[in-house]
Order: C-alpha cells, then structure tokens, then sequence
C-alpha cells in the first residue's frame, strides 16, 4: 500500500519536529515531504511536491492558513487540506471550511484520531473534531425554518454518502446513472431539507444528525 504523503505547515518548530516525528515513525504508512512555516510558502511547496494531505495551521506570521487555503483552492491543487490548529471559534473556524479545507482538527487530538484523519482526508472524506463541528451546524444553518419534511430520501441519503467522500457532481451522475442536472436537483433539496447553504454544512449536519454515522 503506498504511503499518503504530507506537508505540515505551522510557524512553530517544535510542533513541526513533533509532527514530523509521528508521522516518520516506520510502518505508520505516511511520509513526510516537506514543512513549511507560512501560509505563502505552504503554496510554493505545495505546488512543487505535491503531497496528498497539507496539515495547515492558521494563525501565522508569514501568511496565514486560510490566505494559503483559498489561494490553493484557486489554483486547483488536488492535496487536501486539513487545518489542524488550536482556535476553534467560529471567526477561525468558517473562513478556514469556506476557504476550501477538507476538514479541521484540533491540536489537542490524540495521535490516533490525528493519523485516522489524516486518512480520511486523503480519502476526500470531510473530517471535522466534534466541537468544531457543533460550532459549523450551528453557524451555517440558513436562517430561513426548515420545511415540514426534513427526512431524506434513500437517494438523497446516497448522494450525501458520496458527497461526503468528496465526489463530485459529475462522478456522483455516473456512479448512480443518473445525469448531473438530477444530482443537482437532489442537492437542492438536501440543502433544503438540512437547513445549509453549501455541501461542507451538509455533511457537518449528517454527521450531527447520525445520517453518515459519527464524524
């Protein structure tokens, strides 16, 4: 099985020792290639090594982590990004989701949950620690009352499955036979149905609903 290959972002060298130290550790099936301690050169690396998952800290002097996010989402990068970071208020937290990051972590995580998000996030999957994503159900749900029918459907259930995996529209039509113009159509109505605006809050809200399971 191939090693997911990282880049760890954070302005602190003891983190990035730390970090770096867990994730070299032999059979841990991560390889480490490369640290940056800003946001601006977070972009560079990422641009020449390509890694699979970026560990992004927010906070940082030479540019920050949600500066480095939407400038990486702009430019089509295929490394997902996972914030990993010790402020998780919503000033923090929002921008850094709406920016682009696959998912938000606390620094205080066991090593364990670090390594199995890390995994996740490779996978496209969203990955958000519980009180972050209390804090984005809460935040993001549309102001307006949620209709009269907020169960989802088994197709909408599905396509929520998927879109949680990080598929996309156009992946989601083919593996379901359905055309793209129907997928969005069901999105809409997911959308609805969870009170959110965009496809980051849904999944927070599946999770915090017990549709995908627990996050």
């Amino acid at each position: 099985m191939t090693d997911i290959t990282l880049l760890i972002v954070d302005d602190h060298p003891v983190v990035r020792d730390g970090l770096r130290g867990m994730f070299a550790a032999p059979g841990s099936g991560f390889r480490v290639l490369g640290e940056a301690s800003g946001g601006v050169e977070a972009v560079a690396l990422v641009l020449r090594l390509d890694p699979d998952v970026v560990l992004m800290d927010l906070r940082m002097p030479e540019g920050g982590g949600v500066d480095a996010i939407a400038e990486l989402t702009r430019l089509g990068t295929r490394s997902r990004i996972l914030v990993l970071t010790t402020y998780d208020t919503d000033t923090d937290t929002l921008p850094a989701i709406e920016a682009g990051a696959t998912g938000y972590l606390l620094k205080d995580a066991p090593r364990d949950e670090l390594f199995a998000a890390v995994r996740a996030a490779a996978g496209g999957r969203t990955v958000l620690s519980p009180a972050v994503a209390s804090r984005l159900v809460t935040a993001v749900r549309a102001p307006a009352a949620p209709p009269a029918d907020t169960t989802l459907s088994a197709r909408e259930t599905e396509i929520l499955v998927l879109v949680a995996r990080g598929t996309a529209n156009r992946a989601i039509a083919a593996e379901l036979f359905i055309s793209e113009a129907t997928v969005k159509t069901h999105l809409t109505h997911i959308y609805g149905k969870l009170g959110v605006k965009d496809r980051a809050a849904a999944v927070a809200v599946g999770y915090d609903r017990g549709i995908l399971g627990r996050a």
